[in-house]
């Protein structure tokens, strides 16, 4: 379950594969497809409860096809095709 929503993506779990948009030079941003390696949920936090906006901590821990690690949210991430 996602502590910021209260919900989860049931096409999202450890080991599905996934379509991740990350932020771009242009605003839609860019899609990436992956694994999702690890879920954060317990670890997801209010940032206003630690007083700060910046290094949010992010829900799940994506391996990219090519190799890089990326970190995200339930609205950047998708069903892989």
């Amino acid at each position: 379950m996602n502590e910021q929503n209260g919900r989860t993506n049931s096409a999202t779990g450890v080991g599905s594969r996934v379509k991740v948009t990350v932020p771009g030079p242009d605003s839609g941003g860019v899609a990436y497809t992956g694994v999702v390696i690890e879920d954060y949920a317990s670890m997801v936090i209010d940032s206003e409860s630690v007083g700060r906006d910046w290094a949010p901590v992010h829900r799940w821990a994506i391996a990219l096809d090519d190799g890089r690690l990326v970190f995200a949210d339930d609205e950047d991430l998708a069903a892989a095709d």
